[in-house]
């Protein structure tokens, strides 16, 4: 069994193909899927899809691209929104400086108010963090040094060596998605290769970042088994050892989420 904990089912890609969509991750024994928000006001879409189905989860956050749009959504709203027992994570948020869709101020002030509701509601912060790497772990270790810890991973990670083992100094999580499986990443591989095994999970962020060998199509969760095979090859683990680790990572870290009908942490060591 494998975990996409990081995709994105409400957007447009996948609207007429959920059933499908799902169907074909189970098959490929990618069993529980954790759509991620990008919007706090499309909510009520992402747990339409949540409620669908048994094994689809959803998280509540504002995505650094609109930090602007939804600027001033404070802490104590997100803690509000994720008491629905379908949210079992906070975001995602954080900073992108690639694209700079939304003032780095707006960004900054929306991932410390996303840190306070993770620390509050104790689910997992999916932090976006993309040509930031040093306001991002500035503003994780401030927040960690005046509060105390939080729970949360560096999702889809495209970063340097210095964030990833600073942020594993505050006990944060750590996951690849496709981009782990391009040529050109074997610097990202050398991470995956340092990283404890415990604290790696694997992701899809679909409909974006297809995998090797599926690179420049339409990315869907099925295709976390491909990310998770080269994760496995770096780290010289079979896949069901890789997957094995990730699942009970998820499981572990993801404290909301429920263990698909006939798996436990025994039964959990292969993919189906």
């Amino acid at each position: 069994m494998l975990v996409d904990h990081h995709c994105h089912l409400d957007f447009p890609q996948f609207a007429d193909d959920l059933d499908g969509l799902v169907a074909r991750a189970k098959a490929a024994g990618v069993e529980t899927l954790v759509t991620i928000s990008t919007h706090v006001a499309k909510l009520e879409t992402l747990l339409e899809i949540a409620e669908r189905f048994d094994d689809v989860f959803c998280s509540v956050g504002t995505h650094p691209h609109y930090a602007d749009e939804e600027r001033g959504i404070p802490a104590r709203e997100l803690v509000r929104l994720s008491a629905h027992p379908k949210v079992v994570a906070i975001g995602e948020a954080g900073l992108d400086y690639h694209y700079q869709k939304s003032s780095a101020e707006a960004q900054a002030e929306g991932f410390r108010e996303h840190i306070k509701a993770a620390r509050e509601t104790g689910l997992p912060l999916e932090i976006h963090a993309r040509d930031a790497d040093e306001d991002t772990i500035d503003i994780l270790e401030s927040a960690h040094k005046q509060d105390g810890p939080f729970p949360a991973v560096l999702h889809c990670y495209t970063g340097g060596r210095e964030l990833a083992m600073r942020a594993m100094d505050l006990g944060l999580y750590i996951s690849f998605s496709g981009v782990v499986t391009f040529k050109k990443s074997e610097a990202l591989r050398d991470i995956v290769r340092e990283v404890p095994l415990e604290r790696i999970l694997v992701e899809t962020d679909s409909p974006y970042l297809a995998p090797v060998p599926f690179r420049g199509k339409t990315n869907e969760p099925a295709h976390v088994v491909h990310t998770a095979a080269v994760v496995a090859e770096a780290r010289g683990l079979s896949a069901e050892a890789l997957a094995h680790a990730t699942t009970e990572n998820f499981f572990r870290f993801y404290t909301k989420a429920k263990r698909p009908n006939g798996h436990n942490a025994t039964t959990d060591s292969s993919v189906s």
